[in-house]
Parts: structure tokens; C-alpha cells; sequence
């Protein structure tokens, strides 16, 4: 498995590693030469003992009276007494010792020079041509002990240097980070929609190309995005006039000709481009809906939006077909005001040719800004449901429509940032069909 972990950790991290790899390789390192150092400076002292005892021994066993005799120097106070000497004589009799010396430890006389045994390490030396002989012992414990001090001289600071620096490199990581990631919140907060440049001047130099490269993508995008809907809305509005001269021309050739034949033909003619002219409309709706600027800097009252699309619908269609519901007070939004009669109108128009003949198409608008569109009609299925938002999907194949009603409601939905809501049965019902959003208005803002 991959890691993904953030790169903030991933430097820190390695970095935090390495400096302690580092710091305990420096730290082992050092111990290793202050120990060699230390056996050198502990070889000296142990010789140094050993030439400075001598000669004062010499003179006092060659002042004796009683020759061949031990004598055991008594200490003057309780100390640690980290060496230990004997004096000898040629045929090993002991002349002098300390007062801590333990005789067994000592190995016998091998000349001049360092002998080191498993506890102890010797120095010997020898005076008036070999037959005062002394032999100075240090224990290797000694040693030891010192050097487990130093290591832990060596050692402690990591417990306090190592997390201060692991938390100075953390800090540095993230404030170094921290243009990367006002970056990556400028990018999240923009919409689906938004394809502007995001700033990223404050970006690092190798993080600078990245951004530059996803401008370069968005700007090429946006540029895709923007000929795509212009030749859409282009194309349905040059249609305009030559389907309406195609129309009249047809109701003319209707109107003159007394074959009924012909007068059929040239109402199915006159149908074909009056339905082509509501396609081309769509198009035009479906450009608006995904290239236009859909939130207004002042905002408007919905209801008489909503008034006037009920009534203009309402007069093709039978009496009481629609039952449109207002509430008293002003809902007020900011919802460009012909995006909400395209959205309006389409959800409309859905529920009059899809709903049932016999129950009315049930408009309704909460003071909150919910808008309401429901009709009766047979259960829709969950996957039909979920498809009548693509593009020439219809909820019934023999149905007129372009197929494009609920698909531009659903444009207009995602540029608002409010989800379209689709529901089959309607709330409360067996069946039906139900078409709501929640629009932006002034209670939302406050």
C-alpha cells in the first residue's frame, strides 16, 4: 500500500529521522574517540602514579632498619581510592603496598611496561637495577564508570535538543508549507463551475510551474467551455429567423391551398418547425443556464417572477390546470430574475406535459424560497429518476419535449450551489411526481 501521507509530514518526517540518525552517529562517534582519548589520559596518570611513588618508596625502604619487612601506608581520611600499588623487591617479597591493595589481584612481575587483565590494568616499573620493583593498578570498573558518564553527557541532551529541534523543524516545514496550502483552499472553495485562475503568486518556485500549468488547463478549459455554449446560443438564435420564416411560410401555403392533403402536410410541417423553434429556445436556456452570471448584486421579489410564468402557461393551457400557491410576504433572492423564470418555467411545463390531465400541476413557493412544482401521475422508478437530469432524457419516450427541461433546471440548480430534488411518489401520496429547490434568499444571508 501506497502512503499518502501529506507532504508537511513527509518532510518532517524525514527530516526529523535523519537529524537523529545524524545526532546519534555524531553522538557514537564522539564517544568512541573521547573513550580512546580517555584510555590515553588514564594510561598516563596510572604511569605517572607509578614514576612519582618510585623514588619516594626507594628512599624509604633503602632508610629502613629492618630490611624485607611490609609496610601498609594507613589512609589519612575515607576515600575512593581508584589506584592501588605494590613495591617489591627482586625475589617478590612485597617492601610497601597501599592501604586498599588486594595482593591476590596482582599479577607477577613480567618487567617494565602496561599488562591489562580482565578487571585490572597495570603499570610497572623498577628502580636501583630491578630489585626495587613497583606495580600500580587501576580497576577497569574505573574506566567504565567514567565512560558511561561521558555517554550519558552525550546522550541526555538528545532527550532535550532533539525534541525542541524535531518541533523546530515542524514549524519551519509548515510555515514554509504555508503558501501551498492557501493555494489548495483557494482551489477547494472554488465551484464546479469556476474555472478563473487561482492565484498563486506567493508560491514557492518549485510549486510555481504546478500552478501555473493548472492555470494554463483551467484558462484552456474555460476557453472550451465558453466556444461551446457561445455556438450553442449562437446557433439557436441565428435559427430563430428562418424558422420563423419557415413557419409563416408554412401557414401561408395552409392557408391558400384547398387540397386537403396539402393542408395536412403543411400543418405537419408547420408542427416539425414550431417544435424545432422550442428546441432552439431550450439550447438558448441550456447556454444561459451554464455561461451566464446567474447571481445578481441586488436581489428581487420571486412571486411576481413566478406570477407572470404561471399565467403566461397557464393561458395554453386548460382552466385550473395550474394551482399556483404565493405566500404573503416578499421572498425576496438575488437569483438573476430570468434564470428563475427559465427555471420556473421548465419545471412547469415538465409537469404539464408528463402529469396526469385530470389533477392540476401544483405550483408552490414557501416564504424560505423552496419552490414546489408537483403533478400527478404513475410511480417513477429511483434509476429513472436519477436520469431525468441528463441531457434528451425524458421520464416517457412517446412524450413530446426536447428532453431538456429538467437537465437545464439542473444546471441552473448546480450554479446556484442548490440540489435539485426529485421525488416519485410525491410526499404523502402513492404516486405523482415532485420537482422542488431551495433558492438563495435574504433569511439564508441574515
Amino acid at each position: 500500500m501506497r502512503w499518502r501521507a501529506s507532504l508537511q509530514a513527509r518532510l518532517g518526517l524525514t527530516l526529523s529521522l535523519v537529524l537523529t540518525v545524524l545526532w546519534l552517529l555524531a553522538a557514537s562517534v564522539t564517544a568512541v574517540i573521547v573513550r580512546s582519548e580517555m584510555d590515553e589520559v588514564f594510561d598516563s596518570a596510572l604511569r605517572e602514579t607509578a614514576e612519582r611513588i618510585l623514588p619516594l618508596a626507594v628512599t624509604d625502604i633503602v632508610g629502613r632498619e629492618d630490611q624485607g619487612v611490609t609496610q601498609r601506608l594507613a589512609p589519612i581520611r575515607a576515600h575512593d581510592e581508584f589506584f592501588t600499588y605494590l613495591v617489591r623487591d627482586a625475589e617478590g617479597r612485597i617492601l610497601l603496598q597501599s592501604h586498599a591493595a588486594d595482593v591476590t589481584m596482582f599479577p607477577p612481575w613480567e618487567g617494565p611496561g602496561f599488562v591489562e587483565t580482565a578487571s585490572h590494568r597495570y603499570y610497572s616499573d623498577a628502580a636501583l637495577q630491578g630489585t626495587i620493583r613497583i606495580t600500580v593498578a587501576e580497576p577497569l570498573t574505573h574506566r567504565a564508570a567514567v565512560a558511561r558518564e561521558i555517554q550519558m553527557g552525550l546522550g541526555l541532551p538528545l532527550l532535550i535538543v532533539l525534541p525542541l529541534a524535531l518541533g523546530a523543524i515542524i514549524l519551519a516545514v509548515r510555515f514554509s508549507l504555508a503558501p501551498l496550502r492557501r493555494f489548495r483552499t483557494r482551489l477547494e472553495a472554488r465551484g464546479a463551475r469556476d474555472l478563473s485562475e487561482v492565484p498563486g503568486d506567493d508560491l514557492p518556485t518549485e510549486i510555481a510551474p504546478l500552478a501555473a500549468t493548472l492555470n494554463s488547463l483551467l484558462s484552456r478549459l474555460r476557453d472550451a467551455f465558453e466556444a461551446e455554449r457561445s455556438f450553442a446560443a449562437n446557433a439557436a438564435h441565428e435559427l430563430r429567423t428562418p424558422l420563423a420564416g419557415a413557419i409563416a411560410q408554412a401557414q401561408r401555403l395552409g392557408s391558400e391551398t384547398q387540397d386537403p392533403a396539402t393542408k395536412a402536410r403543411a400543418a405537419e410541417i408547420e408542427a416539425t418547425l414550431k417544435r424545432l423553434t422550442r428546441f432552439s429556445e431550450r439550447l438558448m436556456q441550456l447556454a444561459r443556464a451554464e455561461g451566464g452570471r446567474l447571481r445578481m448584486d441586488h436581489s428581487a421579489d420571486l412571486r411576481a417572477i413566478a406570477r407572470v410564468v404561471v399565467d403566461d402557461l397557464a393561458r395554453g393551457a386548460a382552466p385550473g390546470r395550474i394551482v399556483l400557491t404565493l405566500p404573503e410576504t416578499a421572498v425576496l433572492s438575488d437569483i438573476d430574475p430570468d434564470a428563475f423564470a427559465i427555471l420556473c418555467r421548465n419545471l412547469v411545463e415538465n409537469a404539464l406535459r408528463h402529469g396526469a390531465d385530470t389533477a392540476p400541476v401544483e405550483v408552490t413557493l414557501t416564504p424560505g424560497g423552496r419552490l414546489v412544482v408537483a403533478n400527478e401521475g404513475p410511480v417513477l422508478p429511483r434509476d429513472r429518476l436519477d436520469r431525468l437530469t441528463v441531457r434528451f432524457e425524458r421520464a416517457n419516450v412517446g412524450a413530446e419535449g426536447s428532453g431538456l427541461g429538467l437537465a437545464i433546471v439542473a444546471a441552473i440548480a448546480d450554479r446556484i450551489e442548490s440540489p435539485l430534488v426529485l421525488e416519485s411518489p410525491r410526499p404523502g401520496a402513492k404516486s405523482g411526481f415532485q420537482a422542488s429547490i431551495l433558492l438563495p434568499t435574504e433569511d439564508e444571508w441574515a
